[in-house]
């Protein structure tokens, strides 16, 4: 049986999220796991990929995709307004 392999650039165009984005999910275990063909290649399995992608596109039926939390806003910093300089 032939499996297909990519690298980093097909993956990009395949799933549109930052590098660190993906790392994390891989972390998190929500994202499929990559692997080394060598000590400088990187590769993701494209049938888990493509496996991940059907299911989040179901994920909205099946609540799957968690939302990230709003922000507190009352956590937010306040800067002293600026002054404005005098032209003489």
């Amino acid at each position: 049986m032939l499996k297909r392999v990519i690298r980093r650039p097909e993956l990009r165009k395949i799933v549109p999220l930052a590098d660190t984005t993906i790392y994390e999910m891989e972390q998190r275990g929500e994202f499929p796991k990559r692997f080394f063909l060598t000590p400088r290649c990187v590769v993701w399995d494209l049938a888990e990929v493509e496996i991940w992608l059907v299911e989040r596109r179901r994920a909205p039926e099946a609540d799957i995709v968690r939302k990230a939390p709003a922000p507190d806003v009352r956590q937010r910093r306040t800067r002293p307004v600026k002054t404005p300089l005098h032209r003489v």
